[in-house]
């Protein structure tokens, strides 16, 4: 199977949280992560960062920029997704479930926050998707 490309999306309020949502569907259910999705034919990281972002939570992001990548295999679900990571500022901080299927809840946290629950595994409620997972471990020097 061929890799994919996945866009996540870091989405920051004026008190520099980021947006995290608990994933529902085949995919990662259960696990959280940051909003985002495929890249379409044809469409800039930048352009589906936006589009991605205002489908699944209703926020409009601005100052639109590449921040990371990971490379993901998911070998039980046989996936392989490249997976760029965006990021955004917002004015709105109200995020909503507009994709019930896929989100259950959407949450602000923090940099320190998301890293701790990749760390410890005393966060089982908090266990994030692989992509965020391999972030960490792919590039243990990033900071949001």
């Amino acid at each position: 199977m061929d890799p994919k490309v996945g866009i996540g999306v870091f989405v920051f309020n004026a008190a520099g949280k980021f947006v995290i949502g608990k994933r529902k569907g085949s995919l990662g259910a259960g696990t959280w992560a940051l909003p985002g999705g495929h890249l379409e034919f044809g469409e800039s990281f930048e352009t589906c960062a936006a589009r991605e972002t205002l489908e699944e939570t209703g926020l409009k992001i601005r100052d639109v920029r590449f921040l990371n990548a990971t490379n993901s295999i998911m070998k039980a679900e046989q996936k392989h997704y490249i997976t760029i990571y965006m990021g955004g500022v917002c004015e709105e901080n109200d995020p909503q479930i507009l994709e019930p299927e896929k989100c259950e809840k959407w949450e602000w946290t923090s940099w320190d926050e998301l890293r701790a629950y990749g760390e410890k595994a005393g966060f089982e409620d908090r266990k994030l998707f692989l992509p965020l997972v391999e972030l960490f471990k792919q590039r243990p020097d990033f900071r949001v």
